[in-house]
């Protein structure tokens, strides 16, 4: 059992979500814990009786405007006709609520969104149990609401204190990225060190060429947790991530956790052809698939480097860096 799985800290957990439901005169109720990962996230039932998601933002990684950011972004794409979630206000006004550093846990931000109905798609690691005329039916919505998404974003006017960060370079491959240095994270031997150090290069190298790509605010992690299914729509939860980037990322990223699925040509095809009949997705950005199959692959390798001693890490970042590497034989990468 972890630090973060004992008894006392779960208490304390559940004693600080408490703490944040004051803010929105909801302190009388038992929030219950649905996931402590990069956040905490419980359900919890609004003063009208409905479910709503408290969201416990971890200390130091973001601050109030990127997170107020966050939720004008989900409230404007909400309101053009999307199944995200919404912001919840507290009862004067505010959507981000501070809460003071205690000693258990630092100075952090609390919020609350509505509560959606669907079921995830599956979890990473585990075969989707649905048919293949299923799964069609599925990836193309995604790939429509995916679509929806990007176009009605660009539609819209952000605030003008609107900042979020930019899956792009600098984020993926600059000297500080988003999700870690995975050329020279711990637990790398010298020769994947090197390899990795020498595929950074030629992933700037064709990045610095896209240019003329699809580029806005992308969602920029719709794994399968993330995509939630509801009879026949889709809902696109957890936008701790979003952010600037190239539009093909959010593809790569929903197609990556799936590249070993036996039916994953059909899911491809559903998943582009659901994005094409609602937005342009020209045959040259489909061309550059495989460049954003390996720009995703690395950003978990600086992810688990960053948390090196969690249970699992070492046999996660090995299969990471295989993942990674085995795809950048495509692109030309000499090891």
């Amino acid at each position: 059992m972890s630090e973060h799985e004992s008894i006392p800290f779960m208490k304390a957990l559940s004693a600080r979500a408490c703490e944040a439901l004051g803010s929105w005169e909801l302190g009388a109720q038992t929030p219950q814990l649905l996931k402590y990962r990069e956040n905490a996230v419980f359900r919890v039932t609004l003063r009208n009786g409905e479910p709503a998601a408290l969201r416990l933002h971890r200390p130091g990684y973001r601050n109030e405007i990127a997170l107020v950011s966050e939720l004008s972004w989900m409230a404007a794409l909400r309101e053009a006709g999307l199944r995200v979630p919404a912001p919840v206000s507290t009862p004067d006004g505010r959507q981000i609520v501070a809460l003071d550093a205690n000693p258990e846990f630092g100075d952090q931000y609390a919020d609350i969104v509505s509560w959606m109905t669907g079921s995830p798609l599956s979890q990473s690691g585990v075969l989707l149990v649905h048919s293949s005329e299923r799964l069609v039916v599925i990836f193309r919505l995604l790939g429509e609401a995916m679509a929806r998404l990007h176009t009605a974003t660009d539609a819209w006017r952000p605030p003008a204190n609107f900042r979020r960060p930019a899956w792009d370079g600098n984020g993926l491959l600059g000297r500080q990225p988003l999700w870690g240095r995975f050329w020279d994270c711990a637990g790398l031997s010298p020769n994947q060190a090197m390899q990795l150090s020498n595929l950074r290069l030629l992933l700037r190298e064709k990045t610095d060429a896209l240019r003329h790509l699809d580029y806005g605010l992308i969602h920029a992690d719709l794994v399968r947790e993330n995509v939630l299914i509801d009879g026949d729509h889709v809902e696109l939860i957890d936008f701790d991530d979003a952010g600037y980037g190239w539009r093909m990322f959010d593809l790569a990223t929903a197609l990556f956790k799936n590249r070993d699925e036996p039916h994953y040509e059909l899911i491809k095809a559903a998943l582009i052809e659901g994005y094409r009949g609602v937005r342009s997705l020209p045959d040259s950005a489909i061309e550059t698939l495989p460049l954003f199959m390996v720009l995703r692959s690395i950003t978990y390798i600086g992810w688990i480097g960053q948390r090196i001693d969690a249970p699992d890490a070492a046999e996660r970042l090995q299969r990471y860096v295989a993942d990674a590497l085995a795809l950048a034989d495509g692109l030309g990468a000499s090891r």
